[in-house]
């Protein structure tokens, strides 16, 4: 592959995929924010149930992402299983309008995250394959950058919405919600459109054997590394815990997605030059260095004591998903082959996911507790977590070389 340097090189793939990605969470992160709001305000949801959701839509997705990246290789496609991924995800979210339970919420998350499933793992082989590996870091860098801006996009419109129908109020309302799944579909719909016509397939060699789902063939570094991640994800819970403790702490729901707003911009900022910065002085570091910001940005979440607080370091918690998202997908092109990297990331895309299941669980069960034990309440699942990144931090270092 010609050696191409610089953001205006970058192929074409690359910029489809971030501005699929882009469109996409401004759809996303207009509802996906309001729902444990949505759960806990308007359907009286307690957090263990809302934990319960999350937990089993992750798990669909992981599932899914397992066999999909392995059938890409198998196809040696990765385009049209994206698209078909995206697509499920839009045909589901207007369902939310009318939800009037916990159960068909979790109907709409479930095939929300089936689309994902499909999608993830072969759009992220088509970025790898795109790509010179000297340039890796920075392609998945930009890549999560776009995703990111869109995700600031999408809760600003949010925050408008809330701003425009219930701007003071600490509950969201049933209208303000529903308002927001309405306006989240046109941006979906561009997201499928946009992929569809733009992507360009890079081919690869078909197999004639079905799709391997085994980690024997695989490096030891890449096993090793999956390990380490199962253990870190442990202790990384649903985000939505961390909205429900901002308002626990004092924040309005307006209040709630301006933090959130804070959260994505930094994200976006340093996405790419974090990537970047990866192909200069190696995944490692970058990853044990977010993985030990998120320690001790958990930690601060445990500790807090006001809205203000939570606001400050949800913003910090930024530089965690900045400094390991793309560079971690960076990895796994590294350690693995070409041929392989389908079934690569979805095994690892399966790993996360499928631990988001009891993470979600578990700290839904310290919030709040189980029958006659009354859990530790809203700090307990962060000081959890923050024992798990100290870890696993360790783990990586001395397993992963």
């Amino acid at each position: 592959m010609e050696n191409k340097t610089g953001l205006r090189r970058m192929p074409l793939n690359v910029w489809v995929l971030t501005a699929t990605s882009f469109l996409t969470d401004i759809s996303s992160e207009m509802i996906i924010n309001l729902i444990p709001l949505f759960l806990a305000n308007v359907l009286g949801v307690r957090t263990a149930v809302i934990g319960l959701i999350d937990g089993i839509a992750e798990t669909t997705a992981s599932l899914m992402k397992v066999y999909s990246g392995a059938l890409s290789d198998r196809l040696g496609e990765r385009k049209w299983l994206t698209v078909l991924g995206y697509g499920l995800s839009t045909l589901a979210k207007p369902f939310l309008y009318f939800a009037n339970t916990w159960g068909w919420v979790l109907g709409v998350r479930f095939t929300d995250r089936l689309g994902k499933g499909i999608r993830t793992a072969p759009r992220d082989a088509l970025v790898a394959d795109s790509i010179d590996e000297k340039q890796r870091g920075l392609a998945f860098g930009l890549h999560r950058a776009g995703d990111t801006a869109g995700a600031f996009v999408g809760i600003a419109i949010a925050a408008a919405i809330v701003w425009a129908t219930q701007a003071n109020a600490i509950d969201l309302s049933r209208r303000t919600f529903q308002i927001a799944v309405l306006a989240s579909i046109i941006p979906a719909v561009l997201a499928v459109l946009v992929l569809a016509l733009g992507a360009r397939e890079v081919k690869g060699d078909k197999k004639a054997d079905l799709p391997t789902l085994r980690l024997k063939d695989m490096d030891g570094r890449f096993k090793a590394f999956l390990i380490v991640v199962v253990l870190f994800t442990l202790g990384n819970s649903s985000d939505a815990f961390i909205i429900l403790l901002g308002q626990n702490r004092g924040l309005n729901v307006l209040h709630v997605l301006l933090m959130l707003m804070t959260f994505n911009l930094i994200y976006a900022s340093l996405s790419g030059p974090l990537g970047s910065l990866s192909d200069r002085i190696g995944r490692r570091r970058l990853i044990l260095g977010g993985w030990l910001a998120y320690g001790l940005v958990y930690l601060g979440f445990g500790l807090s004591t006001s809205g203000w607080q939570v606001w400050v370091l949800f913003g910090l918690y930024g530089l965690y998903y900045a400094a390991t998202e793309g560079v971690a997908k960076a990895l796994i092109a590294d350690l693995v082959p070409v041929e392989r990297r389908g079934t690569a990331y979805g095994l690892y895309n399966a790993s996360v996911g499928l631990t988001a299941f009891p993470a979600s669980l578990i700290a839904g069960l310290l919030w709040q507790g189980l029958g006659s034990w009354s859990g530790f309440g809203p700090s307990a699942p962060f000081y959890f977590g923050a024992s798990l990144a100290l870890l696993s931090g360790v783990l990586f270092w001395r397993l992963v070389r």
